[in-house]
C-alpha cells in the first residue's frame, strides 16, 4: 500500500520501520531543541508530517515499548487515531508516567504508527440483546486462568 506523505518542515523525518517484519512505523519528534516533560504531565509533540491514509483504513498511534517501559513515556490517550480524512500534522500527546523529568530530543523516536483497516458499521436500537453465556459479566468476570 502506498500512502502519500507531506513533510511540513525541513527537519521532519519520514516514518520508518525498526525491522523488516515490524508492524509499526516509528514517528520522530520534530523539535528544534530538546524539551523536558515534567513528571505526570503531558506535552504535545509534533512529527512534522501529514499523511493521506486511504479510505477504509486508519493510523493507530501506539507507544514505543522501550520508551514506555524504560522511560515511562507513552501517548497520553494510549492509542491515538489518525482518520483517513485528516490532513493535519500528526502530533503525539506524550505523557510522562514516571516521577522524574524526561527529555525528548529532536529526531527522537516518540511513538509508532500502524495502518489498519476498519469496518464502517451502522448502529440500531433494540429493546433487548441476544443472550450469551457470559451475559453482563465484565472486568475480570471470566477469571484469571
Amino acid at each position: 500500500m502506498n500512502i502519500a506523505l507531506k513533510k511540513l518542515t525541513e527537519t521532519a523525518k519520514l516514518p520508518e520501520r525498526g525491522s523488516v517484519m515490524a508492524a509499526g512505523y516509528d514517528l520522530f519528534a520534530d523539535l528544534t531543541e530538546e524539551i523536558e516533560i515534567l513528571p505526570h504531565t503531558t506535552t504535545m509533540i509534533g512529527t512534522g508530517i501529514a499523511v493521506a491514509i486511504p479510505e477504509g483504513y486508519f493510523g493507530g498511534v501506539y507507544a514505543r515499548s522501550g520508551l514506555s517501559a524504560k522511560e515511562g513515556l507513552r501517548p497520553a490517550n494510549c492509542t491515538g487515531v489518525v482518520d483517513a480524512d485528516y490532513r493535519g500534522e500528526i502530533k503525539v500527546a506524550l505523557h510522562n508516567d514516571s516521577d522524574e523529568k524526561r527529555a525528548v530530543a529532536p529526531g527522537q523516536k516518540i511513538a509508532q504508527l500502524v495502518i489498519s483497516p476498519f469496518l464502517s458499521v451502522s448502529f440500531f436500537e433494540v429493546d433487548n440483546l441476544d443472550e450469551t453465556e457470559r451475559g453482563e459479566g465484565g472486568f475480570g468476570s471470566t477469571g484469571k486462568m
